[in-house]
């Protein structure tokens, strides 16, 4: 008669094998499923010809994303893309954004095109000192403003938002509705039914917009993400610590943005707060043609006579509201200006060469230098030369603020 602690040791092994034998039997089954038999969990082949808009979120994993892309019966199941995913090294390399996948394609077709740039959907691109609607330059060119991009990436992927719509949107739908700050509210309704009023409040940064989405969706999305990181970076407090209000330093940050030529922000912000602590007005002629319907970078004696809510020839402090979008490295800028006493500047030259001063004499010479080098020359039909300007966008003359 064996010992019992010889069975126990048999009916353990007996046990062990068992479960081994159900393991690897279903490791295989669910292999035989997937490679072998794939027709039971993968689909076959590159897709049906039904295209399906699917988001990568920010962040997100390939098994999170495994189950919205079943339910849209782009692969048969959450498990063929996990182990698709999981057996391509590159899935890691999948980008945030929009996508364009077929119906019904294996798991490792939708793990390839997921991979494949020319499948994802353009994104907006907001740039540091862009404005929501376009600005007509002398002379016929037009600076595309964020509506306009909106439209052309919406209508890329046949949602077609107008620009139109967006701007009544933005001028009819309150705020709050919006997503705008709380510290923007009283700022942006004082603007009436003005579409500009939302300016500023779309943050620079890249964008997926949501085709499926109407223009209030779009502007409630944009301007609802750019609150949240206005936010997080603590705006409140930055702007305390200048003594300013969050609306007011994104107010100042945008013409830092506006009339600053490349590496000058902080000495084009120190001139701000100069002025403003003298006090003394602004003048500077980004706010002028932000008013205006065609602009240059010369302005003249009537347009800086014009009294707009931006125009800082014509009232006092800051604009009404921000004049474009201001990026991180202008609204830093404010906060941590450049040491000086300058209170007037002027770029002098097509390099770029901007001198500050705080002599108002010198600085009557620095603008005739400008003067004699073209950099202000007028090509409004009739007008001399104005004494004014504006930093430079990509096709734009460099800047003056006197």
């Amino acid at each position: 008669m064996e010992p019992k602690h010889v069975k126990r040791r048999q009916r353990g092994l007996a046990v062990l094998i068992a479960c081994l034998v159900l393991i690897i039997g279903g490791l295989g089954y669910i292999g035989f499923r997937l490679l072998g038999g794939g027709s039971t969990l993968d689909y076959e082949g590159q897709g049906n010809g039904v295209v399906q808009m699917v988001e990568v979120p920010e962040g997100s994993s390939m098994s999170q994303l495994a189950p919205t892309l079943a339910e849209k019966n782009v692969v048969k199941t959450p498990e063929a893309f996990t182990s698709a995913a999981n057996s391509n090294p590159r899935a890691s390399q999948i980008k945030p954004g929009f996508y364009r996948l077929q119906e019904e394609m294996s798991a490792k077709s939708a793990v390839e095109a997921l991979l494949d740039e020319s499948n994802q959907v353009d994104m907006l691109d907001v740039q540091g000192g862009a404005t929501l609607q376009d600005v007509n330059l002398v002379g016929g060119d037009v600076r595309f403003g964020i509506y306009s991009q909106i439209t052309e990436v919406s209508c890329k992927e046949g949602g077609c938002v107008s620009a139109e719509d967006l701007e009544k949107v933005a001028a009819t739908v309150d705020p709050a509705e919006l997503g705008a700050p709380e510290w923007a509210l009283d700022a942006v309704r004082a603007r009436g039914d003005d579409p500009k009023r939302l300016e500023g409040l779309i943050a620079p940064g890249q964008y997926v917009i949501d085709p499926n989405m109407d223009a209030q969706q779009i502007l409630t999305d944009l301007v609802s993400r750019s609150t949240k990181r206005y936010n997080d970076t603590d705006i409140v407090a930055r702007a305390e610590a200048i003594g300013l209000k969050p609306y007011e330093l994104l107010t100042a940050a945008s013409l830092v943005e506006r009339e600053s030529p490349a590496g000058e922000f902080s000495k084009v912000a120190r001139v701000i707060l100069n002025r403003l602590d003298e006090p003394m007005r602004l003048e500077l002629d980004s706010t002028v043609n932000y008013g205006l319907e065609d602009v240059e970078l010369a302005t003249t004696d009537e347009d800086r006579g014009r009294e707009t809510p931006w125009n800082t020839y014509a009232k006092d402090g800051l604009p009404d509201t921000p004049i474009a979008s201001p990026s991180e490295d202008a609204i830093t800028a404010m906060e941590n200006p450049a040491e000086g006493n300058w209170l007037f500047f002027v770029t002098v030259d097509s390099e770029g060469t901007t001198v500050f001063t705080d002599n108002y004499d010198e600085h009557l010479a620095n603008v005739d230098e400008a003067v004699r080098s073209g950099i202000l020359d007028s090509q409004r039909e009739g007008a001399g030369n104005g004494d004014g300007g504006e930093a430079p966008a990509p096709e734009e003359a460099p800047a003056e603020g006197q």
